[in-house]
């Protein structure tokens, strides 16, 4: 159970736009045409991933008369990629190492 939860959250996370909206909502709440400005994404685009971030409880969403505000549901999620950055510029940096012992 605890496996398939973990697959499942991974994959949601699966797609850059997703990663990027999460990153997005560090700054606080933003609305669906806030994030299409800052990712210069269409609108449809940002709400379907909205949606697949909803439905796995990443994000919340609360209604201002006509306006939308999406906020990240568990700020932990920052923590995680921050250490999926890290890890990252680790690997980064040892291929460029690698690489450059070959010249």
């Amino acid at each position: 159970m605890l496996r398939h939860f973990k697959a499942e959250f991974f994959k949601t996370l699966g797609h850059p736009t997703r990663i990027r909206i999460l990153d997005a909502l560090r700054d606080g709440e933003l609305t669906v045409g806030d994030l299409q400005q800052r990712l210069k994404a269409e609108q449809s685009a940002v709400s379907q991933h909205l949606a697949a971030l909803r439905s796995r409880d990443f994000v919340h969403a609360r209604r201002v008369g006509t306006s939308v505000w999406y906020s990240v549901a568990d700020a932990a999620i920052w923590e995680l990629l921050d250490i999926a950055r890290d890890i990252y510029e680790r690997q980064l940096s040892s291929n460029r190492a690698m690489f450059e012992a070959l010249q």
